[in-house]
């Protein structure tokens, strides 16, 4: 778990640092601080309208008794998407981009709602009843 963390808190700064010092030279410095004001506010923007649309889940299923337990997951994704967008670089952006898209989400809410429910089963995790 530490060598993970060590990598995405080193290896990713870096190669988001290369990428953006080759668009650079390649692009030219003004246009490579386009490039990541736009990606930044488009992301903003992004985050904040599929925000509101996750939220309007929770409060629907809610509303009818349900647990809104996939629709948690797709905000937390969201939150994280948002987070990315509006950190510089246009890898974590691509990464950012990716869970604004509801297509793209459900298909990770799938991979993470077999993850838990295996760590449930295998007493990884443990769920209390109040």
């Amino acid at each position: 778990m530490v060598f993970r963390l060590f990598l995405l808190f080193t290896a990713v700064p870096l190669l988001e640092l290369m990428i953006l010092i080759e668009l650079g030279r390649t692009m030219g410095l003004s246009a490579t601080i386009g490039i990541v004001l736009l990606t930044g506010a488009i992301g903003a923007w992004a985050a904040r309208a599929q925000g509101f649309y996750v939220l309007g889940r929770i409060q629907s299923e809610l509303n009818t008794g349900q647990l809104p337990a996939e629709q948690l997951v797709d905000g937390a994704m969201v939150l994280v998407g948002g987070v990315l967008l509006i950190t510089p670089g246009l890898l974590t952006d691509s990464v950012g981009f990716a869970l604004m898209v509801p297509a793209v989400r459900r298909v990770i809410r799938e991979m993470l709602m077999r993850k838990f429910q295996g760590m449930i089963k295998d007493g990884r995790v443990q769920i209390h009843h109040g």
